[in-house]
């Protein structure tokens, strides 16, 4: 039997996908007392001009200092596609009510394909609510030592992270931009953070 580079990523994708399954299986949420654990929301100071720095091949341009204190509602890690060279995870973050256990038992979270996902029987808080108290962050580590920390999370952590929100290029013309606003939703409403400082409370 020949094997083909297809069946190397074939392997490479069933194993990758029966580790997440795994580690999602083998590991709980931590559980906090009912109340609000993070009343304080992002805090973000846009650029007019910002810094540019570069990463491998790829070209950044600072569009906003961010600052955020939250509870982390899911985590999702991603090995293939052009962002995860940058981007290895997404954390979905809470603040406000979407920080307080007594609501988040009462919703269902989840990610996949860069995007963060919710659902429930009654929601227990209007819908522009949960969206403004939520987001989908795409993590960019600024060195290994805040990959590792990174790594570290647990689902149900107070954590605090300061860097900036960003804008992506490369030579050939591939763009990731941040959102900066938190009460969008689909399609560029994720946060692309450059993450250089962070504390897991």
């Amino acid at each position: 039997m020949i094997i083909t580079a297809r069946h190397l990523l074939w392997v490479a994708a069933i194993f990758v996908s029966v580790t997440a399954a795994y580690q999602g299986l083998s590991s709980e949420a931590i559980v906090h007392a009912p109340g609000i654990l993070v009343p304080e929301a992002p805090q973000q100071k846009n650029f007019a001009q910002g810094k540019l720095w570069q990463k491998g091949d790829f070209f950044l341009t600072a569009l906003a200092e961010y600052r955020i204190r939250a509870r982390v509602l899911s985590t999702e890690p991603y090995w293939f596609g052009r962002e995860s060279e940058l981007s290895p995870v997404d954390f979905a973050l809470g603040w406000g009510p979407m920080s307080d256990q007594n609501i988040l038992e009462q919703i269902k979270i989840s990610q996949g394909r860069r995007w963060y996902y919710w659902k429930a029987k009654s929601l227990p808080l209007p819908r522009e609510t949960l969206v403004a108290s939520s987001a989908n962050v795409h993590l960019i580590p600024a060195n290994e030592e805040i990959a590792e920390q990174l790594d570290l999370v647990e689902i149900g952590s107070v954590v605090q992270m300061q860097g900036y929100l960003v804008a992506v290029q490369t030579g050939n013309g591939w763009r990731w931009r941040s959102s900066l606003s938190r009460t969008d939703t689909g399609n560029g409403a994720c946060e692309v953070f450059w993450v250089e400082q962070i504390m897991i409370e």
